[in-house]
């Protein structure tokens, strides 16, 4: 079963494709009123026949309810400056909708009076220019309403960043094209009432309405205005008894890492973080789509109510470990203590990496250390800018090299580099991933060392470690600063095997785990049993005195591993 918020974007959906189609057609009045006319006919011949009338009735009944029902839900006021626009407009709506809504379907149905363009340009332009003024307002309104509902829609999906600039340029260009076409078939109208022929055929009561028909519609346009502003109040109304209820039903303690509050009882742990003031992450407006504001709940997980459908879809969705919740769909009735997941200044980009390894999971992951040898000797005697421009070109061919080979430059440290591979490969693909990186890394630095020969005492030399293993990958990081990493033994060691380059006087030093798994024969390198700081267990290691000769070490292996 649909749940409201898939219901409500459905219907949204539908009233978008009806008002964009409005618009294209308002937009024809850039050519003539006639062009607009032929253009209705298409309009009628999809929302007037019966399937498209009942789908678009339908639909702005259930968009218009769900929008009174989003305004009672809501516990609080605290919107960002879009979402109070989408809302306030979103409420605007009906009211000034119901004018051109009672002249135009209304009157259809009750007396017959099928209008034309002529006939709504002649009362918004000649007899009521109020209301014309109304109708381009209205246009605006709708429009922007729409937008923002896409945009919160779409913001969440990998590829809206890609598309977005385009869509604006859509979202700004047809509106403009159809209050110029409104504007041109208005002008067109003030010239055309002058002619007499004209006002008796678009002035006639057959077209126009009788002076009994019109007020008929007038009352009806008068109901519809009461019938929206007592459903409005009493959305306020239903807010207050609830209020009073929630008021008399006792409290309940929310317990943060750093904090104990009261809430009362039936609000969402997210409503009642931003009650209190408290910073919580909630990408999507808490509408249980985008999972940033997932905690970890520590108190007995049995006292709380079970995820709904579409909680439970998002959780799955970011493959959330036992006693994760949505703060924004929970809604304790007991004491409840817990910890947010994520950064109170989480971003889309969180939204995106939503999976289980942002979290924290267990992951086997090649990992390579690259460090700039002499990079201390290379500061002496030169300027601040050029030892920061050498290092930035060395960092810049080293992320190249690993990039083109099929990793992922992880994190800067320093003058030196962690990259990760085998990120979503098998760990053979991986390991081989790496040895071939270590080729590109030596090609790569050579030809900077060539190209900055003018200003370099002595090349640019290095010194890379490899190691694979299991990893804790997630983000890990202080709020804005967090950033995906590895972190575990399997690091320590493979920085521990940088360091040997030294000691062995080599560019690269292997863990025998990735020497197997990409592929060598047991005497293709040199072998030492090592010690690395920090690790009880002796590893064996082999060791490559010029990165350079991987190149051809792995053709001589390709037949092979093929």
């Amino acid at each position: 079963m649909p749940s409201l918020r898939q219901i409500r974007l459905a219907t949204g959906l539908v009233l978008f494709v009806y008002v964009a189609l409005h618009f294209a057609n308002h937009a024809l009045g850039n050519i003539s009123v006639e062009a607009m006319d032929e253009g209705l006919l298409l309009q009628k011949a999809i929302w007037q026949s019966p399937p498209g009338a009942a789908i678009l009735y339908a639909s702005l009944f259930t968009h218009m309810s769900l929008g009174f029902w989003a305004l009672y839900a809501r516990r609080h006021f605290r919107w960002t400056r879009l979402e109070a626009t989408q809302l306030v407009l979103g409420l605007t709506i009906p009211f000034l909708l119901a004018d051109h809504f009672v002249g135009t379907r209304v009157a259809l149905s009750q007396f017959g009076l099928e209008k034309s363009y002529e006939q709504e340009f002649l009362k918004f332009w000649v007899n009521a220019p109020v209301f014309g003024m109304l109708q381009a307002i209205l246009l605006l309104i709708v429009w922007i309403h729409g937008c923002l509902g896409v945009h919160f829609w779409l913001r969440l999906k990998p590829f809206y960043p890609s598309v977005k600039e385009l869509l604006l340029a859509i979202a700004v260009l047809l509106p403009a094209l159809a209050l110029l076409g409104y504007y041109q078939g208005g002008e067109r109208t003030l010239l055309a009432v002058q002619d007499p022929a004209w006002r008796a055929r678009n002035m006639s009561p057959e077209h126009v309405g009788t002076p009994a028909q019109n007020a008929v519609l007038l009352d009806d346009r008068t109901r519809i205005l009461v019938f929206l502003g007592a459903a409005l109040a009493l959305t306020f109304l239903a807010r207050g008894v609830r209020h009073l209820r929630e008021r008399h039903s006792g409290s309940i303690r929310l317990t943060y890492p750093d904090r104990t509050i009261r809430a009362p009882r039936g609000f969402s742990v997210l409503e009642a973080s931003l009650i209190n003031n408290i910073p919580h992450a909630h990408v999507c407006g808490g509408r249980g789509r985008c999972s940033t504001c997932r905690i970890r709940v520590l108190s007995d997980m049995s006292a709380l109510p079970t995820p709904s459908a579409s909680e439970q879809a998002v959780l799955e969705r970011v493959h959330a470990s036992p006693g994760v919740r949505l703060a924004c769909q929970l809604r304790p009735t007991s004491d409840i203590a817990f910890v947010p997941m994520l950064s109170p200044h989480a971003t889309t980009v969180d939204a995106y990496g939503s999976g289980a390894a942002y979290s924290g999971v267990e992951r086997y992951v090649v990992i390579m250390f690259v460090d700039m040898r002499g990079s201390s000797r290379l500061a002496e005697g030169r300027l601040p800018f050029d030892t920061v421009f050498v290092i930035n070109q060395f960092l810049n061919a080293v992320s190249g090299a690993v990039l083109s080979a099929g990793g992922e430059p992880n994190q800067i440290l320093g003058d030196g580099l962690l990259a990760l591979f085998g990120m979503g490969a098998r760990p053979e693909a991986g390991c081989r991933q790496a040895i071939v990186a270590c080729a590109a890394i030596a090609a790569r630095v050579e030809t900077l060392n060539s190209a900055l020969a003018y200003a370099l005492l002595e090349p640019i030399r290095f010194g890379i470690g490899i190691h694979a293993g299991i990893t804790i990958a997630g983000n890990i990081g202080y709020e804005r600063h967090a950033q995906f990493t590895v972190i575990g033994d399997a690091v320590n060691v493979a920085a521990r095997l940088e360091e040997m380059t030294k000691a062995f006087g080599c560019e690269v030093v292997m863990s025998e785990e990735v020497y197997e798994r990409a592929g060598f024969g047991p005497d293709d390198l040199p072998a030492h049993d090592v010690d690395p700081r920090g690790r009880e267990a002796r590893m064996k290691a082999r060791s490559v005195a010029r990165a350079a000769d991987l190149a051809a070490l792995l053709d001589a292996q390709t037949p092979a591993a093929s």
